[in-house]
């Protein structure tokens, strides 16, 4: 008879026997991908409710609005956010990613949003192309400014 312990069989199921390495093995998994099913479905910054009486997320905080001048814009690098205020007080955000091929874009001037990468530009009011080679509009991201005077991405 074999040694129970290094060939022992687990029987699926299905009645199929599978080897016990196999099933130790995919009960690992499972537990693993059970712990990031519960990480996902918690506080993710994806807006919805925070768990805790109902208040709405916070939302990633993303610098100051005084550092966003009227007229121009801040590149959030790390968040992949740009930030621009074409009037006092109206913030718009887009993804800072170029549609172009995925670089970040470098800065705001004159009115646009400016990719270093290969000279696309886009409009700072609306994301749209104003040069390209990029032909699709920057991905408008949501921004507000709260009471603490702070740029928050949702």
């Amino acid at each position: 008879m074999p040694q129970e312990d290094a060939q022992e069989e687990a029987t699926a199921a299905t009645g199929t026997p599978i080897p016990r390495r196999a099933a130790v093995a995919g009960a690992g998994a499972l537990a693993v991908a059970g712990v990031a099913g519960i990480a996902a479905c918690g506080n993710g910054g994806n807006g919805g409710d925070s768990g805790s009486g109902g208040e709405p997320e916070k939302g990633t905080v993303l610098g100051k609005a005084s550092d966003v001048r009227v007229g121009g814009g801040t590149v959030f690098a790390d968040a992949e956010i740009v930030v621009t205020q074409p009037s006092k007080g109206e913030f718009h955000g887009f993804s800072a990613v170029c549609t172009h091929q995925g670089c970040i874009v470098e800065n705001v001037g004159n009115g646009t949003i400016n990719c270093g990468c290969h000279g696309s530009k886009f409009n700072a009011d609306d994301g749209s192309v104003a040069q390209g080679p990029a032909s699709q509009p920057l991905p408008k991201q949501q921004v507000t400014v709260n009471s603490a005077g702070e740029i928050v991405a949702s």
